[in-house]
């Protein structure tokens, strides 16, 4: 009879957008029963207090500084199955939307390692109930597009160089992640290359949304481009950046007119009625 201790079970769980209360139950429960604990750097120190008893250990990535390179991460993971049951990946959002979930699920699964995932609530889905604005909306927006420009060392081409940059995906709602640095790149190329962003296509910029330190710069693709946010970022809080027609507030404005009256008139003072100004903040 073998005495070979089985192995333990990674869990990689979505901690959501970084309030604490908007896990999921099934990840919190876990954390409660976590032998240890792999968290991202953005994770709200309140959200570990729902794993009291567990070792916890940080291997976040946060942009320009030191961090775990992904292949020690995946060791890590590795090697803590030899000595524990639980063990819980926290990964910031959800761990399917840019979170390399792929490398770690393929090395544990490379070594016979049982792997679940939790999912979580992603940026873009916590930022358009903040503002209250649907991604998609009927007559607007069919089809919304979750974007990163941020690339890896892994991400190279073989001759050592990056990969041609990402094409605009040709969708009515934009959502770009980690894209503070490229802020007016973006919108340039948009207002130049896409055939339906324009200089007046609203925007919305949420920084490190749900959270105490949440902030909110609406505007347009054009004053976007202009260089206006620039000095708004922080570069300490993570940046959303939302584009697209059916963020446009008047739209939901006209479209409830016309739910509550079958016989509803175009109005044209609509199209002046609500303009967002630059740097409208929300905490």
């Amino acid at each position: 009879m073998s005495n070979a201790r089985k192995l333990g079970k990674v869990y990689l769980v979505g901690a959501g957008p970084g309030a604490t209360d908007l896990i999921t139950v099934r990840g919190a429960n876990l954390l409660a029963k976590a032998d240890i604990v792999f968290h991202d750097a953005l994770i709200d120190p309140a959200m570990l207090e729902l794993c009291p008893q567990a070792i916890k250990e940080p291997v976040g990535k946060r942009c320009g500084k030191l961090s775990s390179a992904q292949h020690f991460i995946n060791k890590r993971l590795i090697d803590a199955t030899h000595k524990y049951q639980i063990i819980v990946r926290l990964k910031g959002g959800d761990p399917m939307i840019f979170g390399r979930a792929d490398e770690e699920i393929n090395a544990l699964k490379n070594h016979h390692i049982e792997v679940e995932v939790v999912p979580g609530i992603t940026a873009a889905l916590a930022g358009a109930a903040t503002i209250q604005q649907s991604l998609s909306l009927r007559g607007v927006s069919r089809s919304v597009a979750f974007i990163t420009l941020a690339q890896g060392t892994e991400n190279l081409g073989d001759n050592g160089g990056q990969k041609y940059p990402i094409q605009n995906p040709q969708a009515d709602t934009l959502v770009y992640y980690m894209g503070r640095k490229d802020a007016t790149r973006i919108a340039k190329q948009l207002i130049e290359s896409s055939s339906n962003h324009i200089g007046e296509t609203p925007v919305h910029i949420l920084e490190a949304v749900s959270t105490k330190n949440e902030r909110h710069w609406s505007s347009t693709l054009g004053r976007l481009a202009d260089g206006r946010a620039n000095n708004w970022f922080d570069s300490t809080s993570p940046a959303l950046i939302m584009v697209g027609e059916a963020l446009r507030e008047k739209l939901i404005t006209k479209q409830t007119e016309e739910l509550q009256s079958s016989s509803a008139k175009f109005d044209n003072g609509l199209q002046d009625r609500l303009i967002l100004a630059d740097g409208r903040r929300s905490a």
